[in-house]
């Protein structure tokens, strides 16, 4: 076996409810159709995402909850999300290949060096494969948010800026699973825009 090289990304970072998580995979073999899961749709994702636990050397998934991004921000959350993603990992990887800049960011006691890769999400098949976990798990958590939370459509926007989630938080208010820290939410707790 040569050397593992994990990849790693996240989903939600800029939702305004709900976790963020990140995604952790060491490859095996390559799977065809890979891709950035932004350019993927939900069941190209949900398809991909099967393969990868199936074949994979080694996948896990890391939460940070709406409640740790509002108390320690989102950046320091999602780097917990990723942290944990690898502390779950059954193996550990010698090298780290983590989408953007998020790599400078990362600390210095997680003792794996960490290599960013701009647009690593659009063309390293590690770092697709944990982004596409990562956007599959959060997905999944935020349809099943919506059965709690009937109010706010989280099934089809999956807590992000749209149209329908701002007009519900301003008739709703904002509910546990929001983040509080961020501009709209913030908003949205004043009341209604005139």
């Amino acid at each position: 076996m040569g050397e593992l090289i994990c990849g790693v990304d996240e989903a939600g970072r800029g939702a305004w409810a709900g976790p963020v998580a990140a995604g952790a995979v060491i490859l095996g073999d390559t799977i065809a159709g890979m891709a950035d899961s932004k350019a993927l749709n939900a069941m190209q994702r949900e398809q991909l995402a099967q393969r990868i636990r199936r074949t994979a050397l080694a996948w896990a998934v890391g939460l940070a909850s709406a409640a740790e991004i509002d108390r320690m921000n989102i950046l320091r959350a999602t780097l917990l999300a990723m942290y944990r993603a690898l502390c779950a990992l059954p193996v550990v990887p010698q090298r780290l290949l983590v989408d953007g800049a998020m790599a400078c960011a990362v600390p210095a006691h997680w003792e794996i060096r960490a290599e960013p890769l701009v647009g690593g999400d659009q063309w390293q098949p590690c770092i697709q494969a944990g982004a596409i976990l990562a956007k599959v798990t959060r997905d999944d958590l935020m349809t099943a948010m919506a059965v709690q939370y009937p109010a706010y459509g989280f099934s089809r926007h999956k807590g992000y800026g749209t149209m329908i989630h701002r007009q519900a938080l301003h008739a709703c208010g904002p509910c546990p699973q929001h983040r509080m820290t961020f501009a709209p939410v913030r908003l949205a707790q004043r009341g209604p825009v005139p």
